[in-house]
């Protein structure tokens, strides 16, 4: 893991931009990585509405999570950025989160300076712990690592809460408390950027997502102001959503399977994209290795 590791911080300190959509499961992150993507996200956002039908109003917990980021991270050979929200405690909780994730296979923690339980930075209702609670967890996390080239990323919500300014000032804090990266949430704005990577000493991580509605920026857009890393948490998440309403809505209009069958993966695909050669290959050889010790 530790070479997928360093390969994610080559691709950020290289400043080229790398885009990471947001996996929502292990099968969404192997059609990321598929489709030529260096590196990929996975989110609360996205799990809990995968796995829950539910908004990501903080009703996971870190086991659960852990579980899940280690599906997403062993299906794939490209670095796996994860949430890992609040620590999901105090500085003990920090701790044996850090190490989970990281036993999981992630190549980058992002963690958040929201109260437990934390929500989804674009739902109404957050609030922000004090910034010496989160230096101290930020703290606690760094420590805890035992690889170190796993990035973790300090993530404030204060601009919504407390103001643009107090959200740089603690992004800057994070960046002189060790954190590898930042991310100041909803600071969306042209403006917003350029402050960020003029005033904060560290790589900043932006967000497109779909959970922000109309974005003013786009990939174009944060590739030409130089911004390290851009994750897409939701659009794989929206868009299953709307290609399977779209299938089932087809079937149930038409009462027909031949009618939606231009808009479903073709068998072959799947397999493909599956890995059922390479299982059976693996498997035969197994058989023949057996097959060898009993002659």
């Amino acid at each position: 893991m530790s070479e997928t590791r360093k390969r994610f911080r080559a691709l950020i300190a290289a400043r080229k931009t790398v885009v990471m959509p947001g996996a929502y499961d292990a099968l969404s992150a192997r059609i990321i990585e598929r489709e030529g993507f260096q590196a990929a996200a996975a989110g609360g956002y996205a799990a809990l509405g995968s796995m829950l039908a539910e908004a990501d109003m903080g009703q996971s917990n870190m086991r659960d999570m852990a579980d899940h980021y280690a599906r997403v991270c062993g299906a794939v050979d490209i670095p796996v950025l994860v949430d890992a929200d609040t620590g999901f405690g105090g500085v003990h909780n920090v701790r044996q989160m850090v190490r989970a994730f990281e036993a999981a296979g992630a190549a980058c923690l992002l963690m958040s300076d929201q109260v437990f339980p934390n929500r989804c930075a674009y739902i109404p209702g957050k609030q922000v712990i004090p910034v010496e609670d989160m230096l101290a967890k930020l703290k606690a996390a760094l420590d805890a690592r035992q690889d170190s080239n796993l990035v973790i990323c300090a993530r404030t919500d204060a601009a919504a809460v407390l103001g643009k300014d107090v959200a740089i000032e603690r992004a800057c804090l994070f960046a002189e408390a060790g954190a590898d990266a930042v991310k100041p949430q909803q600071m969306d704005r042209r403006e917003d950027v350029e402050r960020i990577l003029r005033e904060v000493p560290a790589p900043y991580f932006a967000t497109l997502s779909q959970a922000a509605g109309k974005h003013p920026l786009d990939l174009d857009d944060f590739r030409e102001l130089g911004v390290p890393a851009v994750s897409l948490p939701s659009t794989a998440l929206f868009a299953a959503v709307a290609a399977v309403r779209k299938v089932m809505a087809g079937v149930k209009r038409t009462g027909s399977l031949r009618a939606v069958q231009a808009d479903v993966c073709t068998l072959e695909d799947y397999y493909e994209i599956v890995g059922l050669g390479p299982m059976n290959q693996r498997e035969e050889s197994y058989l023949a290795a057996a097959r060898d010790l009993v002659k």
